[in-house]
């Protein structure tokens, strides 16, 4: 409840209030925002979802500054593979607000195919887009202490938020908690079914097409794994990350890694297949990012080494290359079961999900 007030109550939550979030003078940057080479390698794998889709639409949760709707819809458009409707699901009306201001001066031409929904369509038939959106999902805190469990809620004392554990009582929570917690030993980490009731969701509700979902986690042995024994509970404000929610509530964005294990299961659970897990740097290769990169033209310029750098930062096994791991999820088509797609080119991890 803390997490979701922080991030969400109106007027004064992290994404609703009125703040610079993305980019160099928010508080972090996305891959969307370092470079457009984002999007238009991620459009070799929607062109190939989109190739196969009747509606040929595009849902994007969470859009942000919409430098991603941007930059996709101009490089879909620039391979042939322009989608009918672009569709926006965006919880912040001021974030919506700067949406719709960017992408009319930035990409006017595209305006009339975008559409910004209050709520999920009934089908969807194309492509969903989650691009950095479950780490923003709060979740659950559960704590086992000598074999007990609890609940880690938050309460106001000696004039500050602090932490307030109770015994856990949800058995669907401490099933799964006992599930996949290492044993032994106490240890405190994060359950999200809000986060994998929203993927379900969106399964159920996809005719035709891909979920893709790209964000910093982990598969499940190695979220919980014993030396992560603390959660991954973060704040992040200008550009530093820390390890107090409590600091600057509303001024500070809060996320938590995500169980890729969870969510794949997720979407199982609605009956779409696994088509792809990786790293991000290994999709984005996939996809052809060095392509669109010596695209730029002349590698001494400085508009190449500054592509350049935001690529080093996207690939990185240091950087983003390696934390963030992309997960796409597919209702089967009728393409001999090739599901994957271009981003899985480099290989695929799903056996470690």
């Amino acid at each position: 409840r803390y997490m979701q007030l922080a991030l969400y109550a109106p007027g004064l939550g992290y994404y609703v209030a009125g703040a610079r979030k993305f980019g160099a003078a928010g508080d972090f940057v996305t891959a969307p925002e370092l470079t457009p080479l984002f999007a238009q390698a991620l459009a070799a794998q929607v062109e190939y979802v989109l190739s196969a889709s009747v509606e040929r639409e595009i849902l994007e949760l969470g859009a942000g500054s919409g430098a991603l709707a941007i930059d996709l819809s101009e490089a879909l458009a620039a391979r042939g593979a322009r989608p009918v409707r672009y569709r926006i699901l965006e919880v912040s009306p001021e974030l919506r607000e700067r949406q719709r201001a960017s992408i009319g001066q930035r990409a006017a031409a595209h305006l009339p195919r975008v559409e910004w929904v209050a709520e999920l369509p009934a089908e969807i038939d194309g492509v969903v887009l989650l691009n950095e959106v479950l780490d923003a999902v709060p979740p659950r805190l559960i704590a086992r202490r000598s074999d007990a469990w609890y609940e880690c809620g938050v309460t106001w004392e000696s004039d500050r938020f602090m932490w307030s554990e109770r015994p856990l009582r949800d058995a669907r929570l401490r099933d799964l908690a006992t599930a996949r917690f290492p044993d032994g030993g106490d240890f405190v980490s994060e359950l999200n079914p809000a986060a994998e009731s929203l993927v379900e969701d969106l399964g159920r509700r996809l005719r035709a097409g891909s979920v893709i979902i790209s964000d910093y986690g982990f598969p499940q042995h190695e979220f919980y794994h014993v030396q992560r024994s603390h959660g991954t509970l973060l704040g992040h404000y200008r550009h530093h990350a820390h390890a107090d929610p409590f600091l600057w509530p509303g001024l500070s964005d809060l996320t938590a890694h995500v169980d890729f294990s969870a969510i794949a299961a997720a979407g199982e659970r609605a009956g779409l297949a696994v088509a792809g897990y990786t790293s991000q740097a290994a999709f984005l290769l996939g996809c052809g990012i060095l392509d669109r990169l010596r695209e730029t033209g002349d590698p001494t310029s400085i508009t190449y080494l500054r592509a350049a750098a935001a690529v080093q930062t996207l690939l990185s096994p240091a950087e983003m290359g390696e934390l963030c791991k992309v997960l796409v999820l597919t209702r089967e088509d009728n393409r001999d079961g090739n599901l994957a797609g271009p981003g899985f080119a480099l290989g695929d991890r799903s056996h470690r999900l």
